[in-house]
């Protein structure tokens, strides 16, 4: 039987995020204002051809597989991303040390958007923040490192959009919000994951740190479907 983990999106497009799912058995997909994601029942020819069919005219889409897929001609592959996907094996909830961390909520949207287009953690729309429990620590006003949740194959749930300013790096705030991103989690009887690029050595150091293990390789595919 298939791990949950193994095809995340898709599990949890039919779990934890049902509610806010579209599409057909073998292809769902986010709320387009929400996120980017897909998740294929399987990633075969036959169900990313269902994808094109019942997405919107034009549609960008991200899905992830664990072994490399021939994408079919009526799409556009714009890249592939090589990655890692960790789980924490811990059951230990951190102590976060009276961290001053805000809880990010529709006002802070534009500069999570700006942090985002600045660093490049991955999409990141309106209505990302959504996906719930974003955190951030703000150096003079203005907002220097954040990390939130992203997708729920219940009972895992991932930590996402970590990232830090350039101005502020190597302070530590990335692992504090980590802290809390873990703490939350664990609070709920729920187990943290997350995704991270293979080659960002920065990151995959700070994940070990913090209790993370690497799980299994990961490919994400970003996808277009080109106008007719």
């Amino acid at each position: 039987m298939e791990h949950v983990l193994d095809n995340p999106i898709y599990y949890a497009l039919t779990s934890g995020h049902n509610h806010i799912a579209k599409g057909a058995d073998e292809a769902k997909y986010y709320f387009e204002d929400i996120t980017a994601f897909a998740g294929l029942k399987d990633n075969s020819k036959e169900n990313l051809d269902t994808l094109y069919q019942i997405s919107p005219p034009e549609s960008l889409f991200v899905f992830f597989a664990k072994t490399p897929v021939e994408i079919p001609e009526q799409w556009k592959l714009l890249t592939h991303i090589n990655m890692f996907q960790f789980v924490f094996r811990s059951t230990t909830i951190p102590d976060t040390g009276g961290a001053e961390l805000t809880n990010l909520d529709l006002e802070h949207v534009a500069e999570m958007i700006d942090l985002v287009e600045l660093t490049k953690p991955g999409p990141f729309l309106p209505k990302t923040i959504e996906l719930t429990n974003y955190t951030g620590i703000f150096v003079d006003g203005k907002l220097a490192s954040m990390a939130g949740h992203r997708f729920f194959p219940s009972p895992y749930r991932e930590v996402s959009a970590v990232c830090t300013h350039p101005n502020h790096l190597g302070k530590g705030y990335s692992f504090k919000i980590l802290q809390e991103q873990i703490k939350r989690i664990l609070l709920r009887n729920e187990i943290p994951f997350l995704h991270v690029r293979n080659d960002n050595e920065g990151a995959i150091k700070l994940y070990h740190k913090l209790g993370f293990e690497i799980r299994t390789d990961m490919i994400a595919y970003v996808i277009k479907k080109e106008a007719v």
